[in-house]
């Protein structure tokens, strides 16, 4: 698989949609979080406060925070971390780093695959948990991963996957993905965050599912340890 940074998502074939689920997106931070989806939009989100995304089923997309971010009153402003093209409102992904919570809605025999990727890196832990009855698989990377960064990949306000700082062959898996092996910087994530997908071939321990019943939701949460 390419390192797109969409990791698990990018293989999923959609069918027609005629369903919603519901992500409720809570900040758990002592700080304030700009909540990003795409497809979704973007909130400013206090300590505990929380938005409430309602999204058709099936689709393929994502979630994560924003840090230190400045908009003026149009909208358009600048994050340090998870920055979406200056815009408070996301229309495409965020830039690294930034922790992402994948999910394709409602996919081959009604299952929701959803993951937790750090192939763009990590800024604030989360967790997402499902909501609905049958399936009670929380996934999450809620390690200090921006305090034990490894010196190479400190950026600020986050901790860099690899790929993004040496753009190599080794790190990214440009052209062979069969032959994508974890590597020591990626084994440093998957240490403190088993769940989390690390580099373009973690699939195995990486994706999860659950039942696509036509109401599942899931809850988001930013630092989820608080």
């Amino acid at each position: 698989m390419a390192n797109t940074g969409v990791g698990f998502i990018t293989r999923c074939a959609l069918i027609p949609q005629d369903s919603f689920s519901t992500f409720t997106v809570l900040n758990n931070c002592p700080y304030t979080v700009w909540a990003a989806a795409y497809p979704g939009g973007g909130r400013r989100l206090d300590t505990n406060q929380t938005w409430l995304l309602k999204l058709p089923s099936p689709t393929t997309g994502r979630i994560w925070g924003r840090t230190n971010c400045k908009f003026d009153s149009t909208g358009h402003g600048i994050c340090e971390t998870g920055d979406c093209g200056g815009k408070l409102e996301c229309q495409f992904s965020g830039s690294p780093p930034n922790t992402l919570v994948e999910f394709s809605l409602n996919q081959g025999k009604n299952l929701d695959i959803f993951g937790i990727s750090l192939v763009d890196g990590f800024n604030i832990p989360v967790e997402l948990k499902p909501k609905s009855k049958g399936c009670n698989r929380v996934v999450g990377c809620t390690a200090d991963i921006n305090g034990e960064c490894p010196e190479a990949l400190k950026a600020d306000g986050g901790c860099n996957n690899p790929c993004q700082v040496f753009k190599t062959e080794k790190y990214c898996c440009f052209s062979v993905t069969e032959r994508c092996r974890p590597t020591d910087y990626s084994k440093f994530f998957k240490d403190r965050c088993p769940d989390a997908y690390t580099y373009p071939t973690d699939d195995a321990t990486s994706t999860f599912t659950c039942p696509s019943t036509g109401a599942t939701g899931y809850h988001v949460l930013f630092c989820p340890t608080n």
